[in-house]
């Protein structure tokens, strides 16, 4: 069956028409600026000990908002320390209202019972972001202390120091909340021209 020309001309305007739409709808979201002031969450999570770490950007230096350690003696029940683990961060949230939060990505650990129990504690941080709506992300451990110290298999100790020279610390962080402070950091810089990718969303 034939189409006359004026219906050929009517059915190829409305596929350019489309076509523009489509074209549009692919264009690139615009890249946040490093100058934009943003809140980000890091957060090292273990079953005694996680690290918690808030960063502020948008000048020339992140600031340091605020970090610690959840710490849980060792007599409590792991329900005792899964519940102060889930409190503490849905203060933290409330308090300092992160637009995104950083955790430490997978390890796989020998143990099984440590695996569990590590699984608890990061399923317990999660629970509590996640709740709140704020982005997740996980960047590897080895990326992390790449990006601030430079050497994927940097000691703690390393980490901490670069930690405070780049948030200007008055005292060196304590080991778990550098970890934290860290993952915070290396997510910052990886929204710069020389970011290490897109860590991965959870």
């Amino acid at each position: 069956m034939g189409i006359s020309l004026q219906q050929f001309e009517r059915i190829k305007s409305r596929l350019d028409g489309k076509a523009a739409r489509v074209a549009t709808d692919l264009s690139p979201a615009p890249r946040r600026s490093l100058r934009e002031p943003r809140t980000i969450l890091g957060i090292d999570p273990s079953l005694r000990g996680t690290g918690y770490g808030l960063i502020r950007t948008g000048h020339a230096q992140p600031a340091a908002l605020a970090h610690g350690t959840i710490a849980c003696p060792k007599d409590w029940e792991r329900s005792r320390c899964l519940a102060k683990i889930s409190q503490t961060l849905r203060d933290l949230l409330l308090e300092h209202s992160p637009e995104i939060c950083v955790v430490e990505g997978l390890f796989f650990a020998q143990n099984l019972k440590t695996a569990i129990i590590m699984g608890e504690a990061r399923g317990a941080a999660l629970a509590a972001v996640g709740g709140s709506g704020v982005e997740i992300l996980e960047i590897a451990t080895r990326k992390v202390k790449q990006a601030i110290v430079g050497y994927g298999a940097a000691q703690k100790i390393a980490v901490a120091k670069m930690v405070q020279r780049m948030l200007g610390l008055a005292e060196l962080p304590a080991p778990d909340a550098a970890d934290a402070l860290a993952l915070a950091l290396t997510y910052a810089q990886s929204q710069g021209r020389f970011g290490l990718g897109a860590p991965k969303r959870i």
